[in-house]
């Protein structure tokens, strides 16, 4: 009887898991428990030395020294970004030293170029001419690092409009040794983060910890669209390229960051190693104005649809403080 009894639980237990699979499969859920490998990420982020609407270079020091020392104590590696116009926005010999501390932490630079402006906006002449004046700064650090300059990223992830302004673009970036770094996941941080410097500035404590708030749980949201739409695309889970910025939101959400990505099962990686996923040699057929990630990208190239609902914008509070406080008008 006992024998009997140990196979009848035995077998359900077999259909129960089944069960579970068959649902999570549909879902697409990556929390599911039946999902144990790790999905790598990325972490990537722009605008170094900081992306911040408080002009003091003690608050940017300790915005990119509490970053990467939360970087270091996770143990992540990340690639920053340089838009070399922003040294000149405050010490510059200190703005450089945060670029320094970038590299001795492990992490790698990369071009952003000098004045963040668009390439719809320059052309492919004068937007190369910014990408040229964007690196002597970080690629002698780099040198120094005995490492080399490789990696760009388009600001506002606009690659080019039209079709032939791209192409030259690319051809130029080619031949001068550059790889452009993709996204997948774009939780469009740089909107919660000027809010949050404002009431950091205010010494508001109550408005910074619901940005806050708010910012983690939109961060999730994205992450999970990604996730489902790598999938809807691809069929399998990809290696992911996030988004981020030089902020001090970032410096204080780092270990909220790191509980989010453990508990989505995302592993960061080093940039060069996430694009050794073979996602990345899909063609990207994009010739646009609006800058979109590699996911949509992707999606115009494969002729497939990505889920509907999950890519949403931030939260109509977060989007009418940052509208208050921004001093871009032109981002």
């Amino acid at each position: 009887m006992l024998r009997g009894y140990l196979v009848y639980r035995a077998k359900c237990l077999r259909n129960l898991r089944k069960q579970c699979l068959i649902c999570a499969s549909a879902l697409a859920l990556p929390t599911s428990p039946t999902q144990a490998r790790a999905i790598s990420i990325a972490l990537t982020f722009d605008d170094l030395p900081a992306l911040s609407i408080v002009r003091d270079q003690c608050y940017i020091d300790t915005s990119n020294i509490l970053l990467l020392r939360g970087l270091k104590r996770h143990h992540f590696p990340a690639t920053g970004f340089v838009n070399e116009g922003k040294l000149d926005d405050g010490e510059r010999d200190a703005q450089i030293a945060n670029l320094k501390r970038w590299l001795d932490a492990g992490m790698e630079l990369g071009n952003h170029t000098f004045s963040h402006e668009s390439p719809n906006t320059l052309g492919a002449t004068e937007y190369t001419a910014d990408i040229t004046r964007g690196e002597p700064v970080i690629r002698a650090l780099m040198a120094e690092h005995h490492r080399h300059l490789r990696w760009f990223r388009h600001p506002y992830l606009e690659t080019g409009y039209p079709a032939p302004v791209k192409a030259m673009i690319n051809s130029w970036l080619a031949g001068h040794g550059y790889r452009i770094a993709p996204v997948t996941i774009d939780a469009d941080d740089w909107e919660f983060a000027e809010p949050y410097d404002d009431a950091v500035a205010r010494k508001d404590s109550d408005s910074a910890h619901r940005i806050k708030s708010e910012y983690l749980a939109y961060t999730e949201r994205q992450i999970l669209w990604s996730l489902a739409s790598a999938r809807a695309l691809f069929g399998r889970d990809i290696a992911h390229v996030i988004l981020l910025h030089g902020t001090r939101l970032n410096a204080d959400s780092i270990d909220d960051l790191a509980d989010l990505l453990a508990r989505l099962h995302l592993h960061p990686v080093r940039l060069a190693r996430a694009m050794r996923d073979k996602a990345y040699r899909t063609p990207d057929d994009y010739d646009g104005k609006d800058g979109i990630n590699w996911l949509e990208r992707w999606s115009l190239s494969l002729h497939k649809d990505l889920p509907e609902t999950g890519n949403e914008d931030p939260p109509a509070d977060i989007r009418k403080a940052y509208d208050r406080v921004d001093q871009d008008p032109g981002r």
